[in-house]
């Protein structure tokens, strides 16, 4: 190969590496429709509102969803809101992910976790679905559980039988209250994962 040829090949092999090193795709779960908004199931669209707000971003319609940008810290986050329904939420993580050439250790998934109380977190790099429909989608369509998952605790405090009332109930009001702290390190949890990486956002967070 002409010598220079080689150098423009291998500059810009250069940049796509720095690039993968540079943008995440942030996928909040929840369902739409004004009926889910403030139901415990939407905990993931709730995070990506709250930061969205905060941050004076605004959500544009895509295929698949919802999509913001964030710049900080010289990183892009992709904020990803599916329109899929939580059921089919594999779908649209994985067109964003071909789509904007993202590698799978830059991805965080944010779903509520019935095994946790309210307002726990628990960030993981892979695992099970724990029955959770929409990462049991995502595992599908994506053929690995090897991603990184932010688990927001909403507690199991339903009666037999009524799961399914529960996770598409609203907050109490003691959740309520306590929901902006919770929401304000949710997005300071987004950060850090672009920025100083999977292990120390895990020591970090985990358990707070």
């Amino acid at each position: 190969m002409i010598p220079w040829i080689k150098n423009i090949f291998a500059k810009k092999e250069k940049e796509n590496t720095t690039d993968f090193m540079k943008k995440f795709l942030i996928v909040g779960l929840g369902n739409i429709g004004s009926e889910y908004v403030n139901t415990r199931h939407n905990i993931g669209f709730k995070v990506l509102d709250f930061l969205a707000q905060k941050e004076s971003l605004s959500f544009a319609t895509v295929k698949l969803g919802a999509l913001a940008e964030y710049k900080f810290k010289g990183k892009t986050f992709l904020l990803l809101k599916p329109n899929t329904y939580m059921n089919l939420s594999g779908k649209a993580v994985k067109y964003w992910m071909d789509k904007e050439n993202i590698p799978l250790e830059n991805v965080l998934i944010i779903t509520d976790d019935l095994n946790l109380s309210f307002g726990a977190i628990r960030i993981k790099p892979k695992g099970s679905d724990g029955g959770h429909n929409g990462l049991k989608n995502i595992n599908l369509i994506l053929n690995t559980q090897n991603y990184t998952r932010f688990r927001f605790g909403i507690s199991d405090e339903f009666k037999k039988g009524k799961q399914i009332d529960y996770v598409l109930g609203e907050w109490n009001d003691s959740e309520k209250l306590k929901m902006p702290e919770r929401l304000e390190m949710a997005s300071e949890i987004i950060k850090t994962f672009g920025t100083s990486g999977l292990e120390f956002t895990m020591t970090a967070f985990n358990g707070k």
